[in-house]
């Protein structure tokens, strides 16, 4: 655990426990359905959420709304809504997920995890404009595409985060 990142990010105890739980329910959960590979499990904590943790250092201030587009296992959504929470910020985050089986594994972990976040299980193309301060996603689709959705549900004024893999420069 990169201890430095939790500090840097002022995550409480409590806030890095409700991460471990959420831990235990994505791999619980990927046993049936395809949230992470399940060849990343052994990694899911440096690999999944702190990486999704990281993008808080690139948020000066938390937007009214952040809108994390094809949230599928939850990150970054529910890692940045675990954040957030337990800085006490009222950020009002909307995952947007079309596939149902991961949408309804958002919606329980967000449950379990007492946190007040809305699934929406449409296509971030179709989705009607979310006006958010932040976009995010991760792995959803080739950067073009990702511009072209953050168009569609930015604020004037926001701003996009897309962490990419080492295939980045290819992108």
């Amino acid at each position: 655990m990169d201890q430095d990142l939790w500090n840097s990010l002022g995550t409480t105890p409590e806030g890095i426990e409700r991460l471990r739980f959420f831990a235990a329910l994505v791999e619980k959960w990927t046993q049936r359905i395809n949230l992470v590979a399940k060849s990343t499990l052994p990694e899911l904590w440096t690999r999944h959420i702190e990486d999704s943790a990281r993008l808080m250092r690139a948020v000066d201030a938390p937007p009214a709304l952040w809108a994390d587009l094809g949230a599928g296992g939850g990150f970054p959504g529910l890692v940045i809504a675990v954040i957030l929470a337990d800085r006490g910020a009222a950020t009002r985050m909307v995952l947007v997920e079309s596939d149902q089986r991961k949408a309804t594994f958002l919606r329980e972990a967000a449950r379990q995890l007492g946190l007040a976040v809305e699934v929406r299980s449409e296509r971030a193309e179709i989705l009607p404009p979310l006006g958010a301060g932040i976009v995010s996603a991760r792995a959803l689709a080739p950067l073009e595409v990702l511009c072209g959705f953050a168009h569609r549900h930015l604020l004037a004024g926001g701003y996009a985060l897309f962490p990419k893999g080492e295939n980045h420069l290819a992108e």
